[in-house]
């Protein structure tokens, strides 16, 4: 597996695209925070905390990761080099696990930058008050496991075609309706409102921005992470027999 995810990686940073999504994210999360005006800017909220960013980066997750993973395994079946990859040592799990790891790794490249902002906005923080490290910390750990959520989504979607535009738009479908869809299908079922909110990654991922990590709120990230990663596994295997 260890041979898989090296060359994965190789691959995103041996073209343009590991620097062009590093860059599309930076970028993005540069304008939104500190040059336009709007709701996500830290300079015009009046409050020195990082919340506009992981109300953010979701959304630019949402398109950024499937754009990543679209080719992980459609771009395997329309070379015809999927079959040889089958015919390597190794498991259909650590086939899978391979092109996972590669994607979180290159998604976890480009947030590392991130952690500037949050020198910035707690050097500016005023004299009587402090900067809330708990929730910040907190935000991190839920922003990580969102992403290995979004990202198992692209793999498994990337299974699905041998066109990267199909999987690709599947897995912004699939990402957005697991953040989003709960919460509004909630309002249309009043009395059960709270528990269908429970099934959506947005009501786990704000209960960890609070900077308490509580273990349901792990469960379920987990869940849904090796949920999707066992579908690609599914699919690879009638695609392998």
């Amino acid at each position: 597996m260890k041979a898989l995810l090296l060359r994965e990686i190789k691959s995103f940073f041996g073209s343009p695209i590991g620097y062009l999504v590093i860059a599309i994210f930076l970028l993005l999360n540069g304008l939104f925070l500190w040059v336009f005006d709007g709701d996500f800017n830290i300079l015009n909220s009046g409050y020195a905390d990082m919340s506009p960013f992981f109300k953010l980066a979701p959304w630019i997750l949402i398109f950024l990761i499937p754009a990543v993973t679209m080719k992980s395994f459609s771009d395997e079946k329309k070379q015809g080099t999927l079959e040889i990859l089958f015919t390597k040592p190794l498991s259909l799990w650590e086939i899978v696990n391979g092109k996972f790891l590669g994607a979180f790794i290159l998604i976890l490249i480009a947030i590392i930058p991130t952690l500037f902002y949050v020198f910035i906005v707690s050097s500016y923080t005023a004299a009587q008050s402090t900067f809330d490290y708990g929730s910040t910390i907190g935000s991190y750990f839920g922003l990580l496991f969102l992403i290995g959520a979004y990202t198992s989504i692209g793999v498994f979607t990337s299974t699905l075609s041998d066109n990267q535009i199909v999987a690709f738009i599947v897995a912004v479908f699939l990402c957005f309706f697991f953040y989003f869809g709960f919460d509004g299908l909630s309002n249309l079922f009043g009395g059960f409102s709270n528990i269908i909110k429970t099934l959506g990654m947005d009501f786990h991922f704000k209960s960890m921005s609070r900077g308490v990590l509580d273990t349901r709120d792990i469960i379920y990230f987990i869940s849904i992470t090796i949920l999707f990663l066992a579908g690609t596994v599914y699919q690879l295997k009638s695609l392998k027999w």
